[in-house]
């Protein structure tokens, strides 16, 4: 389990809070701190919940206590860290944070829609790359089961806060000029291979289990094939469309980095926050639907009704883009946009193939980033086990004959899409 950074203290939280509530008087009195999520939970940062009590002295002397959630880099080996580095993960995340979300709210305050999307950053801190958020689980958010995954209530409260958000980062981008046109390094991109040890590793591993699967062996030779080509394709998928409406995608849209208000009484789902914007790009929205759907979703939902939750996406995102009266590209039709989900169509056999299975593993056993993007003997360990879970196992008996009948196990088929 990852531990809290050493300059995680207690003098480090009294200075953000004194800037944040701009007291250079405020004192804490009681400090805790506790991992928040386990191994296998989150892969892309360090998470630490710490709660404080302090008193602050501006305007009359009063007593709080709050619950922080502190999110830093991961402190892994040297190999490592060289590897993420080209996507600059932390000060994306820390510019859209500071700069991006903040338009975005105002963008949609304009016409009325003050529904929260994200949750507020108390304070960001560049030199430590960390940011300190409120701890949603005091307001009554709380992660869903990511193992369970999500019903088609769930599916509907983030369809419609990723349609705001995208929808919202069209005009803004149309407004500024092409202010968010530099984050182009999402998962796959034109400066880096460095997940290709995660990706095709996995991809790989995927291979030699279906090779000792009878009525799957001629699927695994398919994917081997694949492999060589396989950071290509995914790069041609998150570029930017001429000619479409394009958007900052989230990136990482997934169980974990959403977190749920649910009705006391009823226990169904009220709400939802989207967070982690580390891996946030310049495409598509489709790629955002793909990856939610994909890797998500019960799996009923993913197989039978993914054109009912397009369809719903889809009727959100061309409400908020004419009532923010976008006009750069024209605004897709339902057709259309059915059309530019499928030119996209490589990536949800990626999230079902490769990442999913990471995402809903209940192995803990090497389970860290170093074992995920590298396939030393402990990588290729980790990512095999991954294929032994009965779940995994099913979903892709299922899947794959499909992906094959449409074309995505092949490379040649591919080319002609992209």
């Amino acid at each position: 389990m990852a531990s809290a950074p050493e300059w995680l203290t207690h003098e480090y939280i009294e200075h953000a809070l004194r800037t944040h509530y701009k007291d250079d008087l405020l004192q804490i009195v009681k400090f805790e701190i506790n991992p928040a999520l386990g191994p296998g939970e989150n892969y892309s940062g360090v998470l630490t919940k710490i709660r404080v009590s302090f008193k602050v002295f501006q305007n009359g002397e009063r007593k709080e206590t709050k619950n922080m959630i502190v999110k830093t880099s991961i402190d892994d080996d040297e190999l490592t860290q060289e590897l993420i580095a080209p996507y600059d993960i932390y000060n994306r995340e820390m510019n859209i944070y500071e700069e991006v979300l903040p338009k975005l709210n105002e963008l949609l305050h304009e016409i009325g829609d003050f529904e929260q999307l994200f949750p507020t950053a108390i304070y960001v801190d560049r030199e430590r790359m960390a940011i300190i958020f409120e701890d949603l689980a005091v307001a009554g958010y709380v992660m869903a089961d990511r193992i369970r995954r999500l019903n088609a209530e769930h599916a509907h409260l983030i369809l419609r806060k990723l349609a705001k958000m995208h929808a919202a980062s069209a005009v803004l981008n149309e407004r500024t000029n092409g202010c968010l046109e530099g984050y182009d390094r999402g998962f796959f991109n034109n400066y880096t291979n460095a997940f290709s040890g995660y990706f095709v590793g996995t991809l790989h591993a995927a291979a030699r289990w279906m090779s000792h699967i009878e009525n799957m062996r001629q699927y695994a030779d398919k994917l081997s094939k694949l492999a060589p080509h396989y950071m290509d394709i995914g790069r041609k998928c998150f570029a930017p469309t001429l000619g479409q409406v394009n958007v900052l995608g989230h990136g990482d849209v997934w169980t974990n980095n959403v977190m749920f208000k649910y009705d006391s009484k009823t226990g169904h789902p009220v709400d939802v926050l989207l967070f982690d914007f580390q891996f946030s790009f310049w495409g598509s929205p489709t790629i955002d639907l793909h990856q939610f759907i994909n890797t998500s979703l019960e799996e009923q939902l993913r197989r039978d009704q993914q054109n009912d939750l397009f369809e719903f996406y889809h009727r959100i995102f061309t409400e908020y883009l004419k009532k923010l009266k976008y006009h750069q590209n024209p605004i897709p039709s339902l057709e259309q946009f059915k059309l530019q989900a499928e030119e996209k169509r490589f990536l949800a056999m990626h999230w079902s193939v490769v990442v999913q299975p990471v995402m809903i593993s209940e192995d803990s056993t090497d389970a860290c980033f170093n074992a995920l993007v590298n396939n030393d003997e402990r990588g290729i360990r980790f990512k095999d086990r991954l294929f032994q879970n009965p779940i995994v196992q099913q979903n892709l008996k299922a899947l794959i004959p499909e992906f094959d009948r449409i074309g995505l196990l092949d490379v040649r088929s591919l080319d002609n899409k992209n």
